[in-house]
């Protein structure tokens, strides 16, 4: 009996394991579609990219958005653990704001995954949302309990503030409206939002950014 348990454990640790990277492999193949199409493709553009049946993406993933939300927000928790990796001395604000202003740049940095922002954007509404999963919302969350910003009203404060942040992006990555540079700029003067004086604004975009290129 203790044998056949033992087998039972070792199969079923193959095939965890087989799913696992079968489903893996999915969401970068995804990240790949939604780079090259955007969330407008189909299941079956997704299975011929990924060279496997339809079938075999409906086993993994219930419909298209279930596979390109998990992509996208995988990609946004990628971009940011790279994005802290490599940071200047500060305070919790400082290097939080400084991952935000580091995306202004992902083209030089992650083409790929600029490719997904300027898809992604134009064709998704409440991205940044979507991408973040709320963890975005969980720290400027804590920023104001600890009154590095501001408390009161922190839901209309959100609320304008992802509007601001979605704005730039767009204006980066969609029309090409701002550069790198001037989305900085625009970033620093939403920073009003928060409490956050003029002359404080200017000093928290005037921090070097300090990282090393992606893989």
């Amino acid at each position: 009996m203790a044998v056949k348990k033992q087998v039972e454990a070792a199969t079923g640790g193959r095939q965890a394991a087989y799913s696992a990277r079968n489903r893996a492999r999915l969401i970068k193949d995804a990240q790949e579609v939604l780079a090259e199409i955007g969330p407008s493709a189909t299941i079956e553009q997704i299975a011929a990219h990924a060279e496997v049946s339809p079938t075999t993406v409906y086993k993994y993933f219930e419909n298209k958005d279930e596979l390109f939300i998990e992509a996208l927000g995988e990609a946004w928790m990628g971009f940011l653990i790279w994005a802290n990796e490599f940071k200047a001395p500060g305070d919790r604000l400082e290097r939080t704001l400084d991952s935000g202003r580091k995306l202004f740049w992902a083209e030089q940095t992650h083409p790929l995954f600029a490719n997904m922002l300027h898809n992604c954007l134009t064709e998704m509404s409440g991205f940044v949302e979507q991408a973040d999963r709320g963890y975005g919302k969980q720290v400027f969350t804590e920023l104001a309990e600890s009154g590095e910003l501001k408390k009161d009203d922190f839901e209309a404060r959100w609320i304008l503030w992802i509007n601001i942040y979605n704005g730039i992006l767009k204006s980066v990555f969609v029309t090409e409206e701002l550069t790198p540079s001037e989305a900085e700029v625009a970033f620093g003067i939403g920073l009003s939002v928060w409490g956050i004086s003029e002359v404080k604004a200017k000093k928290l975009i005037s921090r070097p950014l300090i990282y090393t290129p992606a893989e």
